[in-house]
């Protein structure tokens, strides 16, 4: 039986690294290397989006079933540390590609969130399948909202009526638009009075697009937990639910909002 400060707190680790492109030995070597840092009472450690290649249109060279390499890799490091990883890679199903989110438990538990709103200008649209449905998990009594990048630019998806206290991102967003990251980040926790945890790359891709990663963690009321960030390294910081659930029966916002049917 999970005890009653597991319930209340969760401990969020931001992993923030400098991807090499379509190499998944450095990647996961760099990547385990910061979390080999963390201590003991980590709970959630997120990575970057398609953390183990960077953001690739080339699916084709480097996706895996879910009984491949770095799968394998993330039920390994979730039981051996003893904390649920987070992250997005690059799938193949039935000869179809997808952006997906694992979210793995010590125990091995896995639960997966295909990306809806795949990037256009970038064409991703033209090489990976979307997924459909929105995905809230419960873990340690917390509901939790699993997104991908582009999808931050989608509030009406992501409409929280009560049904989720953390909504995270995962994203390989570039130096040139983190304006918008930072700013539709504090968006999504303010509308939806929820905690964001943001998780961005730093570095250049191979098409010399450079990021500057402004990974970070947003209170119910727009408030930093934790400042963006622009240097590699693992960023750390213990939420808890009662504050939230108190401002959410003070203020009642979300028993306002209007209701809608998405298609």
């Amino acid at each position: 039986m999970q005890n009653v400060k597991s319930l209340q707190s969760l401990s969020i680790h931001l992993i923030q690294v400098d991807l090499a492109w379509e190499n998944k030995e450095e990647n996961l070597k760099n990547i385990q290397l910061e979390i080999e840092k963390l201590p003991d009472s980590a709970d959630v450690v997120i990575l970057p989006e398609m953390f183990s290649t960077g953001f690739t249109m080339q699916p084709e060279l480097v996706a895996e079933a879910m009984t491949g390499k770095t799968v394998k890799w993330m039920k390994e490091i979730a039981s051996k540390f003893e904390i649920a990883l987070v992250g997005s890679i690059v799938i193949e199903e039935k000869d179809k590609f997808y952006n997906r989110l694992l979210f793995i438990t010590k125990d091995g538990i896995l639960e997966t969130y295909d990306k809806r709103h795949l990037f256009s200008y970038a064409g991703e649209d033209k090489v990976y399948t979307p997924g459909i449905d929105r995905k809230i998990i419960n873990y340690k009594g917390w509901n939790i909202c699993l997104q991908i990048c582009y999808d931050l630019r989608f509030p009406v998806f992501i409409r929280n009526h009560g049904e989720y206290d953390l909504l995270l991102f995962v994203a390989n967003w570039p130096e040139s638009r983190v304006l918008a990251w930072d700013t539709l980040l504090k968006a999504r926790a303010i509308e939806n009075i929820c905690y964001v945890a943001g998780v961005n790359r730093v570095g250049n891709d191979k098409h010399d697009y450079h990021h500057n990663g402004h990974s970070q963690l947003i209170d119910f009321l727009g408030e930093f937990l934790i400042e963006p960030q622009q240097v590699v390294g693992a960023f750390q910081f213990t939420i808890k639910k009662q504050p939230l659930l108190d401002i959410r029966k003070k203020l009642g916002f979300l028993n306002d909002a209007d209701a809608f049917t998405l298609e």
